[in-house]
């Protein structure tokens, strides 16, 4: 006959494996903290940058001023060209240190993890639009100067001009397109290159066939600066592909870099334009009356001109 115990004794093992363990009972659900915006923006160091070369820029204003004191109205052109450069520039640093002329290009970046679904956050990096509007205005006026020191005539500046405008806006709203549209930002960054290429076409190939007609002196300086001016200028595009285009490099690093770059193909291509220009009276343009005095005096007798 079976004990009772015994019978309690054989249903043990069975019953324990039936009951649930403590290792079998479900954890907490994990969870995620989404990531907050991240923002990419001007740091001190990029602000202090901006206002030093905001100071140059003025300065170098005051000097190109002075420095056409002493030369007649009439052959004042490159002085006028120059001077509008970095003044132009100046305002244009002075708004960006100031923090105007400036905005956010937003993107989205996706967050993987394990064993619950992905997340987003937001990268928003400034973009300093008021240097893009800078460079609309005074990139023109520097190929003006290289145009006329070459004799460059009025069709292929006009050209050279256009496509220099169309590289600008294009580098604008490659900088502002949206990161996803990878057609969109490369895209316009490619019409910018390639606008580029013509005014490589127009200023420097075209401007060095007529530039020789001027005498040796003259091709040489045209030479000089034509080439500083286009090396300075096929670095903007090499440094937008890392900064504004990958998102590489640092905003405040992005500043810094292009300041250095404009401090070079303004204050420096000026002085470099303007000092070499008074040795050489053959670069002198006689734009006639109108410059000097203005249409109400064409007709008029002027004592001490030439006939």
């Amino acid at each position: 006959m079976i004990h009772p115990e015994q019978v309690a004794d054989m249903l043990r093992p069975i019953t324990s494996t039936l009951l649930p363990t403590a290792t079998s009972v479900p954890g907490p659900v994990p969870t995620v903290i989404p990531t907050p915006t991240e923002y990419q923006t001007v740091g001190e160091a990029g602000r202090r940058t901006l206002w030093v070369t905001f100071a140059l820029m003025v300065l170098s204003s005051g000097l190109f001023a002075l420095l056409s004191w002493n030369v007649p109205t009439s052959k004042r052109l490159f002085h006028v060209i120059t001077t509008l450069i970095t003044i132009v520039a100046s305002l244009s640093y002075f708004a960006m240190a100031t923090g105007h002329a400036t905005t956010y290009n937003c993107s989205t970046v996706w967050d993987h993890h394990k064993h619950v679904p992905d997340t987003s956050h937001q990268v928003c990096r400034q973009v300093f639009w008021g240097r893009y509007v800078d460079w609309a205005l005074t990139t023109p006026l520097l190929l003006l100067d290289l145009c006329l020191l070459a004799g460059v005539d009025g069709a292929h500046t006009l050209m050279a001009v256009v496509a220099d405008v169309i590289m600008v806006l294009s580098g604008l709203f490659a900088a502002l397109g949206e990161e996803g549209k990878t057609a969109q930002k490369w895209g316009w960054y490619t019409i910018g290159c390639i606008s580029y290429l013509f005014v490589i076409w127009h200023v420097a190939l075209h401007g060095g066939r007529t530039v020789s007609a001027k005498g040796r002196g003259v091709s040489r300086l045209f030479t000089g600066l034509a080439l500083f001016t286009l090396l300075l200028w096929t670095a903007y595009p090499i440094v937008w592909g890392i900064a504004d285009g990958a998102r590489k490099a640092s905003v405040d690093t992005e500043i810094m870099i292009y300041t250095v770059l404009d401090f070079l193909a303004k204050p420096v291509f000026g002085f470099w334009l303007l000092l070499s220009h008074r040795a050489m009276p053959e670069t002198n343009i006689d734009l006639g009356g109108y410059w000097s005095h203005g249409l109400a005096t064409e007709g008029r007798i002027r004592i001490g001109e030439e006939d």
